[in-house]
């Protein structure tokens, strides 16, 4: 009974589904035998079942688009983009950087609608617009002292093993490496005097 998401949004497709709805009641059909052969709820059928009666196909027409209709146009999103790609100078900021509430404000410039902040993503989301975070430097920073370091310096720095031979994996001393060598690993021989 479950439905994909794109199916949800495919109007057109919803609208040929509940007139098909339509030509099962009018063909004689129980409202289960319309939810099973359509893959919905009984609860979609009887809504259905209910508009059909009172306005025959016709009430099953698509309603429309769903939602809120968007506070801007195709046409004033291209103004809008135009006027951000501009740059921030270009509006009167010190920086060239862009944040939400700049964009918030040029928005209301351009379009004279006012968007909070927090919602402005959803605005730069629908004319394909991403986050672009500056590369953050310091800046004291020297390119050339560091690439000087990381060939001279830090070469001098990385230790060498001393010692070449393989190491213990465990802490507890060795008195020698003979005597691990003739197994004898931790073992000491005590002299008991009488």
């Amino acid at each position: 009974m479950s439905t994909t998401s794109t199916e949800r949004r495919d109007f057109q497709w919803l609208e040929r589904r509940r007139k098909r709805a339509a030509r099962l009641f009018a063909a004689g059909e129980i409202q289960a035998v319309v939810a099973r052969a359509l893959a919905v709820s009984r609860q979609s059928v009887s809504r259905w079942y209910s508009h059909w009666r009172k306005g025959g196909p016709a009430s099953l027409k698509a309603s429309g688009r769903a939602g809120r209709m968007p506070r801007l146009d195709r046409k004033e999103l291209g103004r809008i983009d135009v006027a951000l790609r501009k740059g921030a100078h270009a509006h009167g900021f010190n920086t060239d950087l862009w944040t939400l509430p700049r964009v918030a404000k040029v928005i209301k410039d351009v379009s004279g609608v006012s968007y909070h902040p927090g919602h402005v993503w959803k605005v730069l989301r629908s004319m394909n617009w991403t986050l672009q975070r500056p590369a953050k430097k310091a800046k004291e920073r020297n390119d050339d002292a560091i690439r000087r370091w990381v060939k001279e310096t830090w070469p001098a720095l990385k230790k060498t093993p001393v010692d070449r031979r393989p190491g213990l994996s465990s802490r507890m001393k060795v008195e020698s490496r003979s005597d691990l060598q003739s197994g004898r690993r931790g073992r000491r021989e005590v002299k008991l005097q009488s």
